[in-house]
């Protein structure tokens, strides 16, 4: 298994280093940097495998630069910043954003959140289907579990890596009542340190996306149902 290499894209040097340290001394390669147009520029280079990403920056926004890498990579995303309105982790996820942490933070929350990133991607990558694995499909939509990609009416449907793996979960699921925190435990892979709000974020998108407002149904107070 190789090094997991993280870039801190942070402007704010003495958080840029604290993090730097203590992801080092947890076992990751790490790299920073203060701007948006060098994280762009090292993402586009040299990828790595998680993005770590503040907001606010001094040329272009971590908002636009999680926009322009989630256009054309799938590298897992975590917002952090002192923006903590409901409406700026929406926009933060709506832009590609796979988590959300706000300052100040615990490092021991950061540590756990990037963990459970990657068990998930680890875990997705273990259970690649043999090659003559048969694609899921209802309605127009279909998973190819193989290429872990979904198209709409035979064309590809640009998901994130949670996206994915909560259609997944939906679908394996099906017609059963999920509750949020079994979501949050099941697709995130930890139990979410503050509200569920995250969840219902990542529905909202799903439906957008793929048009499943009919198929995913929400159950007053306990969380979703998803119905072909």
């Amino acid at each position: 298994m190789h090094e997991k290499k993280i870039l801190i894209v942070e402007d704010d040097q003495p958080i840029a280093d604290l993090l730097a340290y203590r992801l080092g001394k947890e076992g990751y390669a790490v790299e920073t940097a203060p701007t948006g147009a060098l994280a762009l520029q090292k993402a586009a280079d040299n990828p790595p495998d998680l993005l770590l990403l503040d907001w606010m920056l001094p040329d272009i926004s971590g908002l636009e630069v999680c926009q322009q890498i989630t256009q054309t990579q799938r590298i897992p995303i975590i917002m952090i910043t002192a923006r903590n309105l409901v409406e700026d982790k929406i926009l933060g996820l709506e832009a590609g954003a796979d988590d959300y942490i706000t300052k100040p933070f615990d490092m021991r929350e950061v540590v756990a959140r990037l963990k459970a990133t990657f068990r998930r991607m680890e875990s997705q990558a273990a259970q690649t289907p043999p090659d003559d694995a048969q694609t899921i499909a209802f309605g127009d939509i279909v998973i190819d579990p193989k290429g872990m990609s979904v198209t709409k009416g035979g064309q590809n449907m640009d998901l994130t890596h949670l996206e994915y793996s909560l259609l997944l979960y939906f679908y394996e699921n099906r017609n059963q009542v999920l509750t949020r925190d079994q979501i949050l435990d099941s697709v995130w892979g930890y139990s979410y340190f503050g509200n569920t709000r995250t969840v219902d974020i990542h529905v909202l998108r799903l439906r957008r996306k793929l048009g499943l407002d009919q198929q995913i149904q929400t159950v007053f107070k306990v969380g979703y149902k998803f119905t072909i």
